[in-house]
């Protein structure tokens, strides 16, 4: 499912009309993925985003594709989280170090 979003809200039928699934799963999957929360107008109606829809798209490549159940999509989807935000985290570090031996390097050239 590749298509090119160009607008900024998607009805339920739009989104289930991309993925070829019924409407009914996409509520059902937004109960059961945290990740998921579409704003709701006035009426109720639900209008999910391009960032929604692309938590969708990992959801449906995991259980439609991959054969994932949803406990197992769940925790591929927190390991992925895991790592994208512990990847950042280990920069940080190097490059504290790497201020860490300067200023080690500086104090050691005042003595």
């Amino acid at each position: 499912m590749k298509k090119d979003l160009t607008k900024l809200y998607y009805t339920i039928g739009e989104v289930a009309d991309m993925f070829e699934v019924k409407a009914s799963l996409i509520r059902f999957w937004e109960k059961e993925f945290k990740g998921i929360q579409p704003k709701k107008n006035k009426k109720g109606n639900r209008l999910f985003t391009q960032v929604d829809i692309a938590k969708f798209e990992e959801i449906y490549e995991l259980v439609k594709v991959q054969g994932f159940t949803l406990d197992g999509a769940r925790q591929q989807l927190k390991l992925k989280n895991k790592k994208a935000t512990a990847e950042p985290h280990e920069e940080i570090i190097d490059r504290l170090k790497a201020v860490k031996k300067e200023l080690k390097l500086i104090q050691d050239n005042l003595s």
